[in-house]
């Protein structure tokens, strides 16, 4: 059985599938969209890794159409809630989805990692953590010690490294080294702040992930980073949703806008 959201202001309608009670604290939204293998893999990952025995685990879906997303399955991988999205909107969209979810469901703070295995979920307990020790922000960093990159393109190292790192820590008058990563944590604190406010339609793409990479620093709130591991393929076509010249020219555009405030209420 599933239920159905819908009209509500600033989140896209979509479907609930509950597969089980809320349990923990906090919860892990994972956004997918037709990862197919890669997202049961890493749910395998995390069983093995005891994850949903620390979180409640969240699935923010695109409305997928391979098949991974098969209730029993997700349910069999210590899923605790599918969310499907029916409304318009990409990334932004279905984190939108999953924290509004998440906060009607009482949860205190929200990790998210995204679904293409290349992250080290094992890493979920830092952020409990530090959510624990009352962070508001916690970005997973690669690059700092304890963390490890792996097979990373050398054009997306000199660009996180060169330019989106540096961009963002000028917007957030906070150093922080790993930007482009979506494995990180925020507070119920941080996200129902009212200078905040997430749940706008404006956010559709990468724009939610480069704001709320920002804001909190900009409002006093407690930051930190985290170290976590990030593991592209050796060969093959690296998994990502993000086109080289038009996804990344986007990616720019919303850098520059949020550099200078744009996506503020």
């Amino acid at each position: 059985m599933y239920s159905k959201f819908e009209n509500s202001k600033g989140v896209p309608d979509f479907l609930a599938y509950e597969l089980g009670e809320k349990k923990y604290k906090y919860c892990l939204c994972i956004p997918i969209i037709n990862e197919g293998d890669r997202i049961i893999r890493q749910l395998e990952r995390a069983m093995q890794n005891g994850i949903q025995e620390k979180v409640d685990i969240i699935i923010c879906d695109g409305d997928s159409t391979d098949g991974s997303t098969a209730t029993d399955r997700l349910e069999a991988l210590g899923v605790n809630t599918l969310l499907v999205k029916k409304g318009p909107g990409k990334q932004g969209a279905q984190l939108r989805m999953g924290f509004w979810y998440a906060l009607e469901r009482g949860y205190e703070g929200i990790i998210t990692i995204d679904g293409n295995n290349k992250d080290s979920i094992q890493s979920v307990p830092l952020f409990v953590e530090k959510l624990d020790e009352g962070y508001d922000f916690i970005q997973g960093s690669r690059f700092i010690k304890g963390g490890k990159a792996e097979n990373t393109p050398w054009i997306r190292h000199f660009a996180v490294k060169l330019l989106h790192s540096p961009i963002i820590s000028l917007t957030a008058m906070h150093c922080f080294t790993d930007t482009t990563n979506a494995f990180r944590a925020y507070s119920k604190k941080y996200l129902t702040h009212p200078e905040v406010q997430p749940f706008r339609d404006i956010f559709v793409t990468y724009e939610l992930l480069a704001y709320l990479s920002v804001k909190a620093s900009q409002l006093s709130l407690r930051v930190t980073e985290v170290p976590v591991e990030r593991k592209y393929p050796a060969s093959g076509k690296t998994p990502t949703k993000i086109s080289f010249f038009r996804g990344n020219s986007n990616l720019m555009k919303i850098l520059l806008l949020n550099l200078f405030r744009k996506y503020n209420p």
